[in-house]
Protein backbone atom coordinates (compact mmCIF):
# COMPACT_ATOMS: atom_id res chain seq x y z
CA UNK A 1 0.00 0.00 0.00
CA UNK A 2 1.43 3.75 -0.84
CA UNK A 3 2.28 4.96 2.61
CA UNK A 4 2.83 8.61 0.90
CA UNK A 5 0.74 10.74 2.03
CA UNK A 6 -2.65 11.61 -0.07
CA UNK A 7 -6.46 13.32 0.48
CA UNK A 8 -9.69 11.82 0.25
CA UNK A 9 -12.84 12.44 -1.46
CA UNK A 10 -16.36 11.18 -0.89
CA UNK A 11 -16.63 8.90 -3.80
CA UNK A 12 -20.68 7.51 -3.22
CA UNK A 13 -23.05 8.06 0.02
CA UNK A 14 -26.05 5.74 0.43
CA UNK A 15 -28.66 5.63 3.20
CA UNK A 16 -31.69 2.86 4.29
CA UNK A 17 -34.66 4.09 6.89
CA UNK A 18 -36.87 1.23 8.07
CA UNK A 19 -39.90 0.76 6.72
CA UNK A 20 -42.00 1.54 9.04
CA UNK A 21 -42.98 5.48 9.50
CA UNK A 22 -44.32 6.49 12.71
CA UNK A 23 -46.33 10.04 12.37
CA UNK A 24 -46.47 12.46 15.05
CA UNK A 25 -50.77 11.89 15.00
CA UNK A 26 -49.63 7.95 15.56
CA UNK A 27 -47.50 8.40 17.92
CA UNK A 28 -49.81 10.85 19.74
CA UNK A 29 -52.44 8.20 19.64
CA UNK A 30 -49.86 5.29 20.82
CA UNK A 31 -48.74 7.86 23.96
CA UNK A 32 -52.68 8.70 24.77
CA UNK A 33 -53.20 4.81 25.88
CA UNK A 34 -50.67 5.31 28.97
CA UNK A 35 -52.36 9.18 29.46
CA UNK A 36 -49.35 10.71 28.39
CA UNK A 37 -51.19 13.92 25.92
CA UNK A 38 -49.05 15.54 23.11
CA UNK A 39 -50.03 16.19 19.66
CA UNK A 40 -48.64 16.82 16.25
CA UNK A 41 -49.12 20.97 16.69
CA UNK A 42 -47.17 20.42 19.75
CA UNK A 43 -44.30 18.22 18.24
CA UNK A 44 -43.98 20.48 15.41
CA UNK A 45 -43.78 24.08 16.97
CA UNK A 46 -40.71 22.55 19.16
CA UNK A 47 -38.89 20.90 17.01
CA UNK A 48 -39.96 20.69 13.44
CA UNK A 49 -40.59 16.89 13.47
CA UNK A 50 -43.50 15.43 11.68
CA UNK A 51 -42.54 11.69 11.29
CA UNK A 52 -39.95 9.30 11.90
CA UNK A 53 -38.83 5.71 11.15
CA UNK A 54 -38.80 2.83 13.36
CA UNK A 55 -37.08 -0.36 13.56
CA UNK A 56 -39.19 -3.15 14.07
CA UNK A 57 -38.11 -5.32 17.13
CA UNK A 58 -35.86 -7.35 16.78
CA UNK A 59 -33.95 -5.29 14.21
CA UNK A 60 -30.68 -4.47 14.38
CA UNK A 61 -27.77 -1.59 13.96
CA UNK A 62 -25.46 -3.97 12.07
CA UNK A 63 -28.72 -4.71 9.51
CA UNK A 64 -29.59 -1.08 8.92
CA UNK A 65 -26.01 -0.30 8.44
CA UNK A 66 -25.60 -2.64 5.85
CA UNK A 67 -28.25 -1.71 3.73
CA UNK A 68 -26.71 1.94 3.71
CA UNK A 69 -23.51 0.17 2.78
CA UNK A 70 -24.61 -1.50 -0.15
CA UNK A 71 -26.13 1.77 -1.26
CA UNK A 72 -22.67 3.66 -1.38
CA UNK A 73 -20.78 1.34 -2.59
CA UNK A 74 -23.26 0.99 -5.44
CA UNK A 75 -23.01 4.57 -6.10
CA UNK A 76 -19.00 4.69 -6.03
CA UNK A 77 -18.78 2.03 -8.50
CA UNK A 78 -17.01 -0.42 -6.13
CA UNK A 79 -17.09 -3.89 -4.93
CA UNK A 80 -16.80 -4.99 -1.08
CA UNK A 81 -13.36 -6.39 -1.96
CA UNK A 82 -11.79 -2.77 -2.75
CA UNK A 83 -12.47 -1.61 0.77
CA UNK A 84 -9.70 -1.82 3.18
CA UNK A 85 -11.27 0.48 6.09
CA UNK A 86 -14.45 0.27 7.82
CA UNK A 87 -15.67 2.85 10.72
CA UNK A 88 -19.18 3.00 11.92
CA UNK A 89 -20.37 5.70 13.73
CA UNK A 90 -23.02 4.67 16.36
CA UNK A 91 -24.20 5.15 20.60
CA UNK A 92 -26.86 1.31 20.02
CA UNK A 93 -24.19 -1.58 18.96
CA UNK A 94 -25.56 -4.77 18.43
CA UNK A 95 -23.06 -6.01 21.06
CA UNK A 96 -20.72 -4.59 23.56
CA UNK A 97 -18.58 -6.26 21.00
CA UNK A 98 -17.55 -7.63 18.81
CA UNK A 99 -17.81 -4.14 17.18
CA UNK A 100 -20.72 -3.10 14.78
CA UNK A 101 -18.12 -2.68 12.29
CA UNK A 102 -17.03 -6.04 12.15
CA UNK A 103 -20.45 -7.54 12.07
CA UNK A 104 -21.16 -5.15 9.27
CA UNK A 105 -17.70 -6.53 7.58
CA UNK A 106 -18.40 -9.94 7.65
CA UNK A 107 -21.89 -9.06 6.29
CA UNK A 108 -20.47 -7.59 3.18
CA UNK A 109 -17.85 -10.36 2.76
CA UNK A 110 -14.62 -8.33 3.76
CA UNK A 111 -11.70 -9.33 4.68
CA UNK A 112 -8.10 -7.95 6.12
CA UNK A 113 -8.62 -4.18 6.45
CA UNK A 114 -9.32 -2.60 10.13
CA UNK A 115 -13.00 -2.58 11.43
CA UNK A 116 -13.92 -0.53 14.27
CA UNK A 117 -16.75 1.37 15.89
CA UNK A 118 -16.55 5.18 17.17
CA UNK A 119 -18.68 6.82 19.65
CA UNK A 120 -19.05 10.43 19.92
CA UNK A 121 -23.45 10.30 20.47
CA UNK A 122 -24.46 12.84 17.50
CA UNK A 123 -21.14 13.86 16.55
CA UNK A 124 -20.31 10.16 15.66
CA UNK A 125 -20.03 10.40 11.89
CA UNK A 126 -17.90 13.14 12.02
CA UNK A 127 -15.53 11.90 14.41
CA UNK A 128 -15.69 8.70 11.66
CA UNK A 129 -15.69 10.66 8.78
CA UNK A 130 -12.58 12.54 9.80
CA UNK A 131 -10.69 9.48 11.32
CA UNK A 132 -10.87 8.06 7.66
CA UNK A 133 -9.51 10.84 6.45
CA UNK A 134 -6.43 10.77 8.46
CA UNK A 135 -5.62 7.40 7.46
CA UNK A 136 -5.99 8.33 4.02
CA UNK A 137 -3.34 11.37 4.22
CA UNK A 138 -1.05 8.91 6.13
CA UNK A 139 -1.70 6.22 3.24
CA UNK A 140 -3.01 3.60 4.97
CA UNK A 141 -6.56 3.45 3.25
CA UNK A 142 -7.63 3.43 -0.38
CA UNK A 143 -11.47 2.79 0.34
CA UNK A 144 -13.00 3.45 3.61
CA UNK A 145 -16.67 2.73 4.11
CA UNK A 146 -17.92 5.67 6.61
CA UNK A 147 -20.90 5.02 8.02
CA UNK A 148 -23.59 6.62 10.62
CA UNK A 149 -26.21 3.89 12.09
CA UNK A 150 -28.56 3.94 15.18
CA UNK A 151 -31.70 2.38 16.39
CA UNK A 152 -32.39 4.90 19.42
CA UNK A 153 -35.61 3.93 19.66
CA UNK A 154 -34.03 0.92 21.99
CA UNK A 155 -33.10 3.00 24.51
CA UNK A 156 -36.16 5.87 24.79
CA UNK A 157 -38.47 5.92 27.59
CA UNK A 158 -41.63 5.91 26.15
CA UNK A 159 -43.13 7.30 28.91
CA UNK A 160 -41.25 10.48 28.45
CA UNK A 161 -42.77 12.62 26.02
CA UNK A 162 -39.67 15.06 26.43
CA UNK A 163 -37.62 12.54 24.17
CA UNK A 164 -39.27 9.85 22.88
CA UNK A 165 -40.88 11.95 20.14
CA UNK A 166 -37.21 13.41 19.32
CA UNK A 167 -36.12 10.54 17.21
CA UNK A 168 -36.12 8.35 14.84
CA UNK A 169 -33.70 5.36 13.84
CA UNK A 170 -31.79 4.82 10.62
CA UNK A 171 -28.55 4.46 8.65
CA UNK A 172 -26.67 6.80 6.25
CA UNK A 173 -22.87 5.54 4.76
CA UNK A 174 -20.34 7.18 2.34
CA UNK A 175 -17.39 6.02 0.64
CA UNK A 176 -14.48 7.87 1.23
CA UNK A 177 -11.31 7.37 -1.38
CA UNK A 178 -7.89 8.35 -1.77
CA UNK A 179 -7.31 11.05 -4.10
CA UNK A 180 -4.52 13.07 -5.43
CA UNK A 181 -6.94 15.95 -4.93
CA UNK A 182 -8.32 17.06 -1.75
CA UNK A 183 -11.99 16.51 -0.97
CA UNK A 184 -12.15 16.96 2.57
CA UNK A 185 -10.55 20.38 2.83
CA UNK A 186 -10.64 20.96 6.96
CA UNK A 187 -12.00 19.25 9.89
CA UNK A 188 -12.19 19.94 13.54
CA UNK A 189 -13.03 17.61 16.51
CA UNK A 190 -13.62 19.07 20.07
CA UNK A 191 -15.11 17.85 23.24
CA UNK A 192 -15.94 18.89 26.78
CA UNK A 193 -16.67 15.73 29.57
CA UNK A 194 -17.47 18.29 31.61
CA UNK A 195 -21.10 18.67 29.99
CA UNK A 196 -21.63 14.79 30.01
CA UNK A 197 -25.00 15.73 32.40
CA UNK A 198 -26.84 17.27 29.84
CA UNK A 199 -27.35 14.31 27.63
CA UNK A 200 -26.73 10.97 28.36
CA UNK A 201 -27.36 7.41 28.91
CA UNK A 202 -25.62 6.41 31.72
CA UNK A 203 -26.98 2.55 32.34
CA UNK A 204 -24.99 -0.73 31.96
CA UNK A 205 -24.91 -4.26 31.80
CA UNK A 206 -23.12 -5.48 35.19
CA UNK A 207 -23.09 -9.28 36.28
CA UNK A 208 -26.01 -9.96 34.18
CA UNK A 209 -28.33 -6.89 35.42
CA UNK A 210 -28.89 -3.05 34.36
CA UNK A 211 -27.51 -0.81 36.54
CA UNK A 212 -28.86 2.26 36.41
CA UNK A 213 -30.93 4.39 34.03
CA UNK A 214 -30.88 3.11 30.87
CA UNK A 215 -33.09 5.47 28.98
CA UNK A 216 -32.00 8.37 27.01
CA UNK A 217 -31.91 11.51 29.11
CA UNK A 218 -31.51 15.07 27.93
CA UNK A 219 -31.78 18.73 29.54
CA UNK A 220 -33.26 20.17 26.43
CA UNK A 221 -32.61 23.89 27.10
CA UNK A 222 -28.96 22.89 28.08
CA UNK A 223 -28.43 21.05 24.87
CA UNK A 224 -29.64 24.06 22.88
CA UNK A 225 -27.66 26.80 24.61
CA UNK A 226 -24.26 24.59 24.21
CA UNK A 227 -24.89 23.27 20.41
CA UNK A 228 -25.62 26.64 18.82
CA UNK A 229 -22.31 28.20 20.24
CA UNK A 230 -20.31 25.30 19.58
CA UNK A 231 -21.20 24.42 16.03
CA UNK A 232 -20.82 28.79 15.15
CA UNK A 233 -17.35 28.64 16.41
CA UNK A 234 -16.63 25.18 14.99
CA UNK A 235 -18.19 26.47 11.34
CA UNK A 236 -16.22 29.44 11.54
CA UNK A 237 -13.17 27.37 12.78
CA UNK A 238 -13.36 25.01 10.13
CA UNK A 239 -13.66 27.44 7.37
CA UNK A 240 -10.57 29.62 8.54
CA UNK A 241 -8.36 26.33 8.76
CA UNK A 242 -9.66 25.98 5.08
CA UNK A 243 -8.84 29.06 4.27
CA UNK A 244 -12.16 30.00 2.59
CA UNK A 245 -14.91 32.33 3.80
CA UNK A 246 -18.18 31.07 5.28
CA UNK A 247 -20.31 33.13 2.24
CA UNK A 248 -18.45 30.21 0.29
CA UNK A 249 -19.89 27.03 1.64
CA UNK A 250 -22.87 25.94 -0.62
CA UNK A 251 -24.26 23.75 1.63
CA UNK A 252 -24.34 23.64 5.64
CA UNK A 253 -25.44 19.68 6.49
CA UNK A 254 -25.70 20.06 10.35
CA UNK A 255 -26.70 17.10 12.91
CA UNK A 256 -30.41 17.12 12.34
CA UNK A 257 -31.58 17.63 15.89
CA UNK A 258 -33.94 20.62 16.10
CA UNK A 259 -35.59 22.97 13.53
CA UNK A 260 -35.35 25.57 15.82
CA UNK A 261 -31.45 24.87 16.26
CA UNK A 262 -30.57 24.57 12.64
CA UNK A 263 -32.62 27.82 11.74
CA UNK A 264 -30.91 29.54 14.64
CA UNK A 265 -27.40 28.45 13.32
CA UNK A 266 -27.94 29.39 9.78
CA UNK A 267 -28.97 32.99 11.07
CA UNK A 268 -25.98 32.90 13.55
CA UNK A 269 -23.60 32.28 10.54
CA UNK A 270 -25.20 34.40 8.00
CA UNK A 271 -26.30 31.94 5.18
CA UNK A 272 -29.39 31.73 3.36
CA UNK A 273 -32.05 29.35 4.20
CA UNK A 274 -31.43 28.00 0.75
CA UNK A 275 -28.00 26.59 1.77
CA UNK A 276 -29.64 24.73 4.96
CA UNK A 277 -29.73 20.91 4.16
CA UNK A 278 -33.48 19.96 6.70
CA UNK A 279 -34.13 16.10 7.18
CA UNK A 280 -35.30 16.73 10.68
CA UNK A 281 -39.03 16.87 9.63
CA UNK A 282 -38.40 13.76 7.64
CA UNK A 283 -36.27 11.72 9.87
CA UNK A 284 -36.31 13.13 13.23
CA UNK A 285 -32.93 13.03 15.44
CA UNK A 286 -31.33 9.61 14.05
CA UNK A 287 -27.65 10.35 16.47
CA UNK A 288 -24.86 9.29 14.51
CA UNK A 289 -26.59 9.05 10.85
CA UNK A 290 -28.41 12.09 11.15
CA UNK A 291 -25.56 13.55 8.48
CA UNK A 292 -24.72 11.24 6.47
CA UNK A 293 -28.61 10.82 6.07
CA UNK A 294 -29.06 14.52 5.54
CA UNK A 295 -25.77 14.27 2.68
CA UNK A 296 -27.59 11.46 1.02
CA UNK A 297 -31.11 12.97 0.81
CA UNK A 298 -29.14 16.46 -0.32
CA UNK A 299 -27.30 14.52 -3.48
CA UNK A 300 -30.38 12.30 -4.15
CA UNK A 301 -32.75 15.51 -4.63
CA UNK A 302 -30.06 16.84 -6.98
CA UNK A 303 -28.94 19.72 -3.95
CA UNK A 304 -25.74 18.74 -3.56
CA UNK A 305 -23.99 18.56 -6.41
CA UNK A 306 -20.40 18.24 -7.75
CA UNK A 307 -18.41 20.97 -6.90
CA UNK A 308 -19.81 22.15 -3.84
CA UNK A 309 -18.36 23.06 -1.12
CA UNK A 310 -20.18 21.25 2.07
CA UNK A 311 -19.78 21.95 5.29
CA UNK A 312 -20.97 18.62 7.59
CA UNK A 313 -21.31 19.43 11.68
CA UNK A 314 -21.96 17.38 14.67
CA UNK A 315 -22.77 17.93 18.20
CA UNK A 316 -23.66 15.43 21.10
CA UNK A 317 -23.25 13.34 24.20
CA UNK A 318 -20.08 13.69 25.54
CA UNK A 319 -20.24 17.00 25.30
CA UNK A 320 -19.11 16.57 21.82
CA UNK A 321 -19.11 18.42 18.92
CA UNK A 322 -16.77 19.03 15.26
CA UNK A 323 -17.29 20.18 11.85
CA UNK A 324 -15.96 18.89 7.93
CA UNK A 325 -15.65 21.04 5.15
CA UNK A 326 -15.18 18.79 1.99
CA UNK A 327 -15.60 19.72 -1.63
CA UNK A 328 -18.21 17.03 -3.44
CA UNK A 329 -16.65 15.48 -6.31
CA UNK A 330 -19.27 13.05 -7.27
Amino acid sequence: MNRNPQYSVIAGSGSYLPPRVVSNDDLAAELATRDIQTSDAWIVERTGIRQRHIADRGVTTSDLAVEAARRALDDAGLQPQDIDLVIVATSTPDFVFPSTACLLQARLGIKGGAAFDVQAVCSGFVYALTTADSFMRAGRSRHALVIGAEVFSRILDWNDRGTCVLFGDGAGAVVLSASEEPGILAAQLHADGSQTKILCAAGNVAYGEVVGDPFLRMDGQAVFKQAVTVLERSARAVCEEAGVTLDAVDLLIPHQANVRILNFLARKLDLPADKLVVTVDRHANTSAASVPLALDAARREGRAKAGQLVLMQGVGGGFTWGSVLARLTA
